[in-house]
């Protein structure tokens, strides 16, 4: 599988494990398995370059196990072949956003107007909270 010009996964580093699928198809979904459960080690691929598996692995992602399996469900299409190429397809998207370093964060500080303007604000909505509770009729 061919991620970049850079980046190509082997078949070999895939495992593949096919499933009935639940949805629509009537009774012929409970005599095929159509779903696919695509999972390919991240951690252990000798195809990924150090710096995406580290990106991959500091994702935030529930379909990615302790021991760095990132596991595919597919199942959004009635027949298998079309599942196994949505799984695939999706696992080149999440390798893919890893190729990207991320933006370095430049910290910046509030400038004094806008803390000013916040505060002033502030006073504003407080003065106008502080009027609610008045009486009609002062006069």
């Amino acid at each position: 599988m061919r991620i970049s010009p850079s980046i190509t996964i082997p078949e070999s580093e895939f495992v593949e494990r096919f499933t009935r699928a639940d949805g629509p198809g009537g009774q012929h979904v409970n005599r095929t398995e159509s779903a696919v459960e695509l999972r390919f080690d991240v951690a252990r691929s000798p195809s990924l370059p150090d710096a995406v598996r580290q990106r991959v692995l500091a994702r935030r992602d529930r379909r990615l196990t302790d021991d760095g399996l990132l596991v595919i469900q597919a199942r959004r299409f009635r027949d298998q072949a079309r599942n196994r190429e949505d799984a695939r397809v999706r696992l080149g998207e999440i390798i893919r956003t890893a190729l990207v370093p991320p933006k370095r964060r430049v910290a910046t500080r509030p400038t004094r107007a806008s803390k000013e303007r916040r505060l002033a604000g502030k006073k504003q909505r407080g003065t106008v909270k502080r009027n609610r509770g008045r009486a009609w009729s002062e006069d």
